[in-house]
C-alpha cells in the first residue's frame, strides 16, 4: 500500500515517529517520508539514525497552518502524531494544548484538504474517552473533528479515522523509563500512586502494526480501538524491582485509577471485530455511506451490547508479572 507513496507524519521525531519510519524502510519501498516537526534538535538527531534518500525533514508547527498546507504538497498519507501530551503542563499552560491539540488538529484537516490527500489517521488517546483532564478534553475535541472532516470532505477523495489505543510500553515520558531510571541509581524503593490502579498497555511496535493495517481497512470516520491488555502497577513495579517497597504518592490531579478507549455512553456506536473495536460517527456523512461493521478489508464485526465499556480495569486480559517482563525487553 505504501510501496511508491509519499507519507508525511506530524510530530514525527517522538517514539512513534521512530518506529514508524522504521517499519516503513523495512517494509515498503516509500516513494518518500516527510518528518513535520518543531524541534530541529531532534530532527538533527533523526538524522543520524535515518540517513535514507527517502527520507525529508521539515520544521513547522501544526499550528502554522501555511507551513502545514506546504508540507503536504503531493503527499498521499498522513499520520498526525504531534500533540502536546503531559497532562500537568497541559493544566497548567491550557490555551498553549488547545492551540496544538485543537487548533492544530483543524490544520492538519484543512491541510490535507486543500492538497487532496488519500487518507488521514490521527492518534488519539485512552484519555480522550470521558475525559477528566484539559489533555484528554483537547484530543476528544481533536478526534470530533477528524471525524467530522469526512464530511468537509465532500466529492474529495480524502478520508480520516482516528486510532486510539493505551499507554505505549517504554515510549518519553512514560512509567518504565522513569522506574528504569531511579532503580539505576540505586533505588529500593518505587513511587507509585494507587495500589488499585490500571492501565492498558501496548508495545510500540503494535501500536504501529494497528495504524498500518487500518489505512487499509478505514472507510473515513472510525475511530480504531485495539484489543491489548491491561496491568497492574503493582505488578509492574515487582516486575522491574523485585520485592521493592513501594512508596504510595496519590494520584495527581487529571488521573484515573482505570482508563477507558470505549466508553459506556458509545456503546450503541461501539462495533467488535476480532482484535480491536470500531466506534462510529454519531453524525451522519451526507456524501458517504459506510457499512461500518465491515471493513474494506471485508473483515466482519458486530454491534456491542449497550451498556459495554472497555475499561482498563475491567480487561478480560491482564499481564502477569512474566508478561510485564517480556514486554519490557521490547522497549
Amino acid at each position: 500500500m505504501f510501496n511508491d507513496k509519499s507519507i508525511l507524519i506530524t510530530g514525527g521525531t517522538g517514539s512513534f515517529g521512530h518506529k514508524y519510519v522504521q517499519t516503513l524502510l523495512d517494509r515498503f519501498n516509500p516513494k518518500k517520508i516527510v518528518i513535520y516537526s518543531r524541534d530541529e534538535l531532534k530532527q538533527y538527531e533523526m538524522q543520524q539514525k535515518f540517513s535514507s534518500d527517502k527520507m525529508r525533514y521539515f520544521i513547522g508547527d501544526v499550528r502554522d497552518a501555511d507551513r502545514l498546507k506546504q508540507a503536504m504538497a503531493g503527499i498521499d498519507y498522513v499520520i498526525h502524531a504531534a500533540a502536546l501530551k503531559h497532562v500537568p503542563v497541559a493544566e497548567y499552560n491550557p490555551m498553549e494544548c488547545i492551540k496544538t491539540n485543537i487548533i492544530g488538529a483543524e490544520n492538519v484537516i484543512q491541510a490535507a484538504l486543500a492538497n487532496k490527500v488519500k487518507s488521514v489517521i490521527a492518534l488519539s488517546t485512552d484519555k480522550a474517552a470521558n475525559p477528566v483532564n484539559l489533555y484528554g478534553a483537547t484530543k476528544l475535541a481533536s478526534d470530533k473533528l477528524f471525524v467530522a472532516a469526512n464530511n468537509m470532505a465532500g466529492d474529495l477523495p480524502t478520508k480520516f479515522s482516528v486510532v486510539r489505543y493505551g499507554n505505549v510500553v517504554g515510549s518519553r515520558g512514560s512509567v518504565v523509563p522513569f522506574f528504569e531510571k531511579i532503580i539505576a541509581e540505586g533505588a529500593t524503593k518505587l513511587p507509585i500512586t494507587d495500589t488499585r490502579m490500571t492501565r492498558f498497555w501496548i508495545t510500540l511496535q503494535d501500536g504501529v502494526d494497528f495504524v498500518l493495517k487500518n489505512f487499509e481497512r478505514m472507510h473515513g470516520g472510525e475511530i480504531f480501538v485495539p484489543k491489548i491488555p491491561s496491568m497492574r502497577i503493582t505488578d509492574l513495579a515487582e516486575a522491574m524491582l523485585p520485592g521493592a517497597e513501594l512508596e504510595i504518592i496519590g494520584i495527581r490531579p487529571g488521573e484515573k485509577l482505570h482508563e477507558i478507549m470505549c466508553p459506556e455512553d458509545d456503546s450503541m456506536h461501539t462495533i467488535e471485530f476480532s482484535d480491536f473495536y470500531v466506534i462510529t460517527p454519531t453524525i451522519t456523512f451526507t456524501q458517504r455511506g459506510n457499512d461500518y461493521e465491515t471493513t474494506r478489508l471485508n473483515e466482519q464485526g458486530k454491534p456491542v451490547q449497550q451498556g459495554f465499556a472497555y475499561c482498563s480495569g475491567r480487561n478480560p486480559e491482564f499481564l502477569s508479572i512474566d508478561d510485564l517482563k517480556t514486554y519490557n525487553q521490547m522497549v
